[in-house]
C-alpha cells in the first residue's frame, strides 16, 4: 500500500483511525529551518474533529509530539517523525459495519483488493490518515514563507448549492478562520451553516468545493511532461478522502471561452513578463508562470449516513443499513487545512527540485 508523497520534500503517513495514533515521517526539509510543536499544532487544531457543532464530534485534541529531525528548535536535515495517539477512538460503536459494506465508501473496494479491510472507523480510509499530511504540511509552510516567501491559503466555496462570494486575491487568515463553516463570505457562511445542521438532522449529508490560492510562487516551478506542477497539485488534492474533482485556473469554466478570451496576455514586469490576466491558474505548460497559483476541489457528500440505505452483506446478501457512530454532516470545514496541505507538499518539493537545477550561475547560451 503506498503512502509516500513527493520526490525532494518527501512524506510518508501512517497509522489507523483506531489504531494506537497516526503521523507522518518528513525526508528532505533542508536543516536549520526554526521548527517548534506549536507551528504543527496550529494547523492540527484546524483539521481535528470536536472542534465545533458542525463535525464530527469524536473528541480528540491531536496533540503532536515530534520524534526526531529537531535539536535545540532547529531542523536537522535527517528525518522528522511526527506522532498523533488516539484518544478517543470506540471500534465498538462500527461493530455493526464488520459484515456489511457502506454505499459510497472504501469497504467495498478495500475488500476488493485486498480480501480484508479494518471495519473499525475505515483504518487507512478515514480521513483521520490526514493528520500526518498536515503535520507535514506545516513544516512545508514554515520552509516556504520563511525561505520563498510563499503563502497557501483555502476557503469553503461552496456547500450544497450555496455560493460564496469570495475575492480570492483579497481573502485572509483571519476571513477563513472567523466562521466555523471557514468560508469568508458571512452570508454564504450563515446559509451553509443552518444547511449542515439540517444535514444532520436528516440523516443526510453535503458536498462542496474548497478554493485554494498559493500566493508570491515564482515563475518555473514543475516539470514540462509527466511531473507537471498542475498534474502533481490534482495527484495530491485527488488523493485526499472524499475528493472528486480538481480544476486550476478557468478550469472547465476555460471550455466556454475562446482562446482569444482565454489567453493570458503578457505584459512587462520589472523581473520579467507579468501576465495581465490569470486563467491559467499561475501554471503553463506544467510550470508556474509567476502569478498566483488558483485551483478548487470538489468533495462528495460525506458517505456514511444515518437514513438507511440498500446495501448487502460480505456474503451478498441483500440488506439495510443506517449508519452509528460519529461522522461529520459535510466535510468541506475541516477540509480546509487538508486541501492546504496538498498545494503546500506539492509547492514545497517542486521548490527544492528548482534548487537543484539554480545551483549554477545564471549564463546566457542564447547565440
Amino acid at each position: 500500500m503506498a503512502s509516500t508523497f513527493g520526490t525532494l520534500f518527501r512524506v510518508t503517513t501512517f497509522g489507523e483511525s483506531h489504531g494506537g495514533g497516526v503521523g507522518v515521517v518528513v525526508d528532505g526539509c533542508p536543516p536549520r529551518l526554526p521548527l517548534t510543536v506549536e507551528e504543527l499544532q496550529f494547523d492540527l487544531d484546524r483539521r481535528r474533529p470536536g472542534q465545533s457543532r458542525l463535525v464530527t464530534q469524536r473528541d480528540e485534541a491531536d496533540h503532536a509530539e515530534i520524534l526526531s529531525g529537531v535539536f535545540e528548535g532547529y531542523t536537522t536535515g535527517t528525518p522528522l517523525a511526527v506522532l498523533v495517539r488516539n484518544k478517543d477512538h470506540n471500534s465498538g460503536a462500527y461493530d455493526h459495519l464488520k459484515d456489511v459494506y457502506r454505499p459510497s465508501h472504501a469497504d467495498y473496494t478495500y475488500d476488493a483488493k485486498y480480501g480484508f479491510r479494518d471495519w473499525a472507523g475505515g483504518g487507512r480510509a478515514s480521513a483521520r490518515e490526514t493528520i500526518g499530511r498536515v503535520a507535514a504540511a506545516a513544516i512545508a509552510r514554515k520552509l516556504l514563507r520563511e525561505v520563498a516567501g510563499i503563502e497557501v491559503l483555502a476557503w469553503v466555496a461552496s456547500v450544497g448549492d450555496i455560493h460564496a462570494a469570495v475575492d480570492s486575491a483579497a481573502v485572509t487568515l483571519d476571513d477563513v478562520e472567523g466562521d466555523p463553516t471557514r468560508c469568508p463570505d458571512p452570508e454564504a457562511a450563515a446559509r451553509m451553516t443552518e444547511a449542515i445542521k439540517q444535514a444532520r438532522r436528516d440523516g443526510d449529508s453535503l458536498g462542496g468545493v474548497v478554493g485554494c490560492l498559493a500566493r508570491n510562487v515564482p515563475a518555473g516551478l514543475g516539470e514540462p511532461v509527466f511531473d507537471k506542477l498542475d498534474a502533481e497539485l490534482a495527484g495530491g488534492l485527488m488523493s485526499l478522502p472524499a475528493a472528486k474533482g480538481v480544476e486550476i485556473g478557468s478550469g472547465f469554466a476555460g471550455t466556454r471561452m475562446s482562446g482569444l478570451t482565454h489567453n493570458d496576455a503578457f505584459e512587462p514586469g520589472d523581473s520579467g513578463p507579468v501576465a495581465s490576466t490569470n486563467h491559467s491558474g499561475g501554471i503553463q505548460g506544467g510550470i508556474s508562470n509567476g502569478a498566483d497559483i488558483t485551483c478548487r476541489v470538489a468533495f462528495k457528500p460525506t458517505g456514511t449516513i444515518a437514513s438507511e440505505q440498500k446495501t448487502v452483506t460480505r456474503d451478498g446478501d441483500a440488506t439495510t443499513l443506517a449508519a452509528k457512530g460519529r461522522h461529520d454532516p459535510c466535510v468541506l470545514p475541516r477540509a480546509v487545512p487538508m486541501v492546504e496541505a496538498m498545494v503546500l507538499l506539492s509547492v514545497a518539493d517542486h521548490w527544492l527540485r528548482q534548487q537543484a537545477i539554480d545551483v549554477l550561475p545564471p549564463f546566457d547560451v542564447r547565440p
